[in-house]
Order: C-alpha cells, then structure tokens, then sequence
C-alpha cells in the first residue's frame, strides 16, 4: 500500500476535522521485514500521541480493507534515530512534558464572535500570539455554556501549533493529580510536568475554593511559570475577588494580568452561533428555522449544540426533513419547561422599561399611541411565551373579554408581517424574556 492509498482510505473513515488537523500529515513508511509493524511518520511528539491515542484501531482497519492485515501501529517522529524500545522509553520519561490533548475543534476560526464576548476574544488571541509576554494570567470570566472552554483550548491548539508545549486541565484534574503524587511520593513528576511547559490552561478555577493545600502547591505552580514568563489562562464562572475561600494572595496573582468577561449574547450573535455550528455539523438550516431556535432557547452554546445533535440525530434516524414543524415538535417540551418559568408580570415589567414607558400604564385604560403598542406587544408575547389563555391575558390586564386580546394578537402579527421594526422589537424582547434578562 502507498501513502496515497493509506490517506484515501483513512480520509473515508475518519472524522473530517480531525482528518485534516492531524491524520493527513501521517506519512506511510513501510510494514518492518522482521515483523508485523506498520510505520508511520508524523512531524512532532503532540501529533503522533494524539492519533495513537484516537485512531490507533482505524488505522489498523485501513490495511484491513486494503489487504486483509491488521498490523501492529507505529508512530515515529521525522528523523528518529532510536530503537522502539528507546522511543517507548523516551516516551515514558518525558511524559510530564507532553503537550495535552485537546479539542481539535476548539479553534479561534470557529469560535463565534460578538460584543457579549469580544474583549475575551481578543485578549485570548493576543495571548496565544505571544504568550508570556502580555496579559499573563489572562483570566477569563462568565456564566456556564458561553464558551469559555472553547477560547480556553483554543489557546492551547493555537500554541501547540507554534511548538509550545501545553497542558490543560480542569481544576478538579489539577488536584486529583496533587493529591495522587502526594500519596505515592512523586512530587517531583508532578512539579516537573505542570512547571516545565510553555502554557498552563486551567479549567473552572474557582472549584479551588477552600482547598488550602492545593491552593498553596498551586500558588508556588503560578509563581515558577510567572518568574520564567510561560503563559497561565483560566477560566471561572466569577471574578477572583468574588471565589470565596481562596485566599488573598491567589486573587491578587490572578488579578496581575488581565480578567476578561463573556457575557450572555445577543440575539445576532446566537444566530451566528447557530448558523456556525450548523455549518461545522453539516446540518442545512432555514433561516425561519434558524430564527425560531435562537428565540425559543436560552443563550447557552452548550444548548444550542445539544438541540442541533438532536436535530441532525432525528433528521438521520429516523430519515426525516429538517423542517419547522420536525424542529418544533423536537423543541416541544424544552419550549414547554421555559414558558412554565414565565410570569406575566415579568413581560409587563420587560416591556415597560424596553419602551420606556410606566407598568401600571399597560394595565390602565389608556388609549395613547404608545400605551396602545406596548399593551399590544405584552399580549402577544404573552400568549406566545405563557401557558396562559386569552381570557387569563384580559383579565391580568383588565380587559373586558378575550375579543380584545384576539384583535390584538392578529394586529401584532400583521405588523411582524410588514414592519421589520416592530418585528426586531419583539425578537428582541423575546430573546430577553426567555433569557431573564431583566
């Protein structure tokens, strides 16, 4: 078999991300005379861990749908002078030193950017171009599913292509990791991989909360990576001075560099993020479709991968067209949960500060352009985003009967019909009601 044979078999096998990161640059040698060893040759250390770790077994079904074998997979660095058994050792011994792996995905191309995270963003991108040298720590703060692990490994792809080595971890990783070197008294290992590599990632920081040993061991990890300026990132759900039971001189460290939030996106952003990770999962998309996720969810990314899985999992399965009513009918009782949290007096109160104008004015009878428009808008969202019925809508608002309440309605559709203002009025306040922003 030819390298050219090998690669076109393995393109078909193999996920096409991680085709064209890692598996191309594989380069077929030979199957050794003494035994039965297919060698391959990739360009440095992180990239050959990487496949044998993920694809030793496709590989081997590669020279099984060419030829029958099934060989024994190895991976040697270009220029590699030594016996396996030296190379193994090798391995072994600088193991602390290995780059971890991560998401290949994980990329700045395919992270989504807006104004809800584009400080964070940048400043990730600033350090990932010249690490150690400006921002460092860079810590990156916000709420859960808004794509802080995302910017995080991104750092880490973006410096291991530049030859760094990275480790990532999640702070609980950190510590499981402490606590084993201490029990079997190899503090040495543990030093030597987490303050030997270029950049350290650290993952939900503020889950070192009251963990004093750990907290000191890590306080003198930060100091002997600062002093030899190698790159720390980490992300938490809060500001250091707000993890509580960390103490004082950790929240002064990690205040040294830069604190970058990711705040909730808005509503273009959630679209881009939708019409992005549909393009990166291959899933086609309506815009009328693409609209109604973006309004009916709230602004976690993890959500809306999860929904788009189920999207493109159903439309597979089951061998249905993605359409409005399949996506609506699989969002059905996610929508249902969120309406069940939605209380009328929360859209009048949204509504109110949004068109600038008094609540108790909605529920009065005032009959003023302005009144009129934002009562018209409650109604709709309200019957749009609540269980409650027409009649329960004209009595919380003081209205004779439901007629009004219909007339209303059908108005509000009319004007999202033909006015694409009033229409973004609505998606606008849509997006924040679901989203509680209020």
């Amino acid at each position: 078999m030819t390298n050219k044979d090998f690669l076109a078999i393995i393109q078909k096998e193999a996920r096409s991300v991680d085709y064209d990161r890692y598996l191309k640059q594989l380069v077929y040698k030979k199957i050794s005379s003494d035994e039965n060893i297919a060698i391959f040759e990739v360009s440095n250390k992180y990239i050959a861990s990487w496949i044998k770790s993920k694809y030793t077994q496709v590989i081997q079904n590669c020279f099984e749908i060419y030829d029958g074998t099934k060989p024994t997979i190895e991976i040697k660095i270009v220029g590699e002078k030594k016996s396996k058994k030296e190379f193994i050792k090798e391995q072994i011994q600088n193991e602390s030193a290995e780059s971890t792996i991560l998401n290949p995905s994980y990329t700045f191309n395919s992270f989504v950017v807006g104004s809800s995270n584009q400080m964070a963003y940048n400043a990730s991108l600033a350090v990932s171009n010249k690490p150690g040298i400006q921002y460092n720590p860079l810590f990156i703060y916000g709420g859960t599913g808004l794509g802080k692990t995302h910017l995080l490994q991104a750092c880490g792809n973006h410096a291991i292509e530049q030859g760094k080595t990275v480790i990532y971890v999640t702070i609980e990783q950190f510590m499981n990791d402490f606590t084993f070197s201490i029990k079997n008294k190899n503090m040495e290992h543990f030093r030597s991989k987490y303050r030997k590599c270029d950049v350290l990632l650290i993952d939900d920081i503020q889950f070192l909360s009251g963990k004093e040993q750990t907290q000191e061991e890590f306080f003198h990890t930060f100091n002997e990576l600062h002093n030899a300026k190698k790159q720390i990132v980490m992300t938490s759900d809060r500001l250091p001075s707000q993890i509580a039971g960390l103490v004082d001189r950790l929240k002064s460290r990690f205040e040294w560099g830069l604190t970058a939030d990711i705040q909730l996106p808005g509503l273009e952003t959630k679209i881009a993020i939708i019409e992005k990770k549909s393009e990166l999962n291959g899933i086609s998309l309506t815009r009328e479709i693409i609209n109604f996720i973006a309004t009916n969810l709230d602004n976690s990314i993890r959500e809306i991968e999860g929904v788009l899985i189920r999207i493109n999992a159903s439309a597979s399965l089951l061998n249905q067209e993605i359409n409005l009513e399949m996506v609506q009918n699989l969002l059905k009782e996610q929508i249902k949960e969120t309406k069940e949290n939605i209380k009328l007096p929360d859209i009048i109160n949204i509504v109110a500060s949004e068109l600038n104008i008094k609540p108790s004015d909605i529920k009065s009878k005032k009959r003023t352009a302005m009144v009129a428009n934002a009562r018209r808008v409650v109604i709709y969202l309200a019957r749009e985003l609540t269980h409650n019925s027409m009649p329960d809508i004209a009595k919380f608002l003081g209205m004779k009967d439901h007629s009004s309440i219909s007339h209303n309605i059908k108005k509000a559709n009319e004007l999202i019909e033909k006015d694409e203002n009033f229409k973004l009025i609505i998606q606008n306040l849509k997006n924040k009601i679901i989203n509680k922003e209020w």
